[in-house]
């Protein structure tokens, strides 16, 4: 995972000029202030972006959702266009940060849609801002640091050490120009940090009652024993659903055949499930 950083993320670059903006700025939140932009037209849709770079959902996967969708896309504070505290970063904080952006837009309510990071984002939301959510789309994310397999959780035990020369090796990279103000030695060290805090949120996942699609690599880096795991914290695969369907639970779950954690956001069927699943 470490291992070529800047030659995958610099692929993405730019691919964010692909649907154009109707609105942009910046919204306060807690001690800094987040850069969204708004695309399109429709029910309104949140999507947050994987860890470090904000291009790889904010390009294509926004330009196909913002077809259907008004799409929100939000900068995690330190990442893309949105400024840093000297805070240490949480899952828990980054989720009342989109609740502070939706408020700020008077949106009252809006389906999320998170990858990888920005799927752990997606599920403290749904856990901390029921009120605010409508429908939940997770793509590649666990729901415990246990999900992981034992070598994603070495290269984050490393990332640490590594993180001057590996945000010096993005600061020469096409996606340093663009997001010139990011400090990338400081975003990895705080990724990592952020990547080793241990947690287990099934209790939560538990009550959550907005109606959930789980999307997952068929070569994920989350282990497929705790993807159907979680689908069973949301009520899925507890029995046969009966000849018609009648059955079977509200929540959906689709795993993609021929991708991997890093690749599976540009793959269309993960634009066409979770279209589908939203106009339902």
């Amino acid at each position: 995972m470490l291992a070529a950083p800047t030659k995958v993320m610099a692929q993405s670059g730019g691919e964010n000029t692909m649907s154009q903006a109707i609105e942009s700025g910046y919204a306060a939140v807690e001690g800094t202030e987040l850069y969204y932009e708004i695309h399109g037209q429709g029910e309104p849709l949140v999507m947050l972006h994987g860890g470090v770079d904000p291009s790889q959902v904010f390009g294509a996967p926004l330009a196909e959702m913002a077809k259907t969708f008004k799409v929100i896309a939000i900068h995690a504070r330190g990442h893309g266009l949105s400024r840093d505290s000297d805070a240490p970063w949480s899952i828990e904080q980054a989720a009342d940060d989109v609740a502070a952006v939706l408020r700020d837009r008077s949106i009252e309510k809006a389906s999320v849609m998170g990858y990888s990071f920005g799927g752990k984002i997606a599920l403290q939301f749904a856990i901390r801002h029921p009120d605010m959510l409508d429908k939940l789309v997770i793509v590649s994310t666990g729901y415990s640091r246990g999900g992981e397999y034992p070598e994603v959780r070495a290269a984050f035990e490393q990332m640490p050490a590594m993180a001057d020369a590996i945000g010096n090796s993005i600061a020469q990279s096409p996606l340093a120009e663009l997001y010139p103000d990011v400090d990338w030695p400081v975003l990895m060290r705080k990724s990592g940090a952020l990547g080793l805090q241990d947690h287990d949120w099934s209790e939560g996942i538990k009550g959550i009652k907005a109606q959930t699609l789980l999307v997952f690599a068929d070569a994920d880096y989350v282990r497929p024993e705790h993807i159907a795991e979680f689908y069973k914290l949301l009520g899925g695969g507890l029995r046969d659903a009966g000849i018609d369907g009648s059955l079977r639970s509200p929540n959906q779950l689709a795993v993609v055949p021929g991708t991997n954690h890093y690749n599976i956001i540009g793959a269309p069927a993960v634009f066409q499930f979770a279209t589908e699943f939203l106009r339902d």
